[in-house]
């Protein structure tokens, strides 16, 4: 029994090897995970490597300037109060002014 095991794994791989087919790990937060697993469920998927699979065909179909905007990572601004940017201005200057008598 051991045997038709190692023969239908070697099989599997040899026939992987021919169709170059290659194994790419997607390591992910909880809340990809989640959005994932909806996406899956909206659409009816049950096997994550075929959704994935169908997503990067399909953003790829959408060719260079349909995709860009979509794989653009969101960016945080950071925008400061008058108070919040006048104390840090303080600090700013206190640290000056300590570093300069450490010297």
């Amino acid at each position: 029994m051991a045997a038709a095991q190692k023969e239908r794994s070697a099989k599997t791989a040899a026939r992987r090897k021919t169709r170059g087919e290659e194994e790419i790990r997607l390591h992910c937060m909880a809340g990809t995970r989640q959005a994932l697993a909806e996406l899956m469920a909206w659409s009816s998927i049950e096997e994550q490597g075929e959704a994935i699979t169908l997503m990067i065909h399909h953003l790829h179909g959408l060719g260079p300037s349909g995709v860009l905007p979509l794989l653009e990572p969101p960016r945080h601004k950071i925008t400061l109060s008058p108070t919040e940017a006048r104390k840090l201005e303080i600090a700013y200057r206190r640290e000056a002014l300590r570093i300069g008598r450490d010297d």
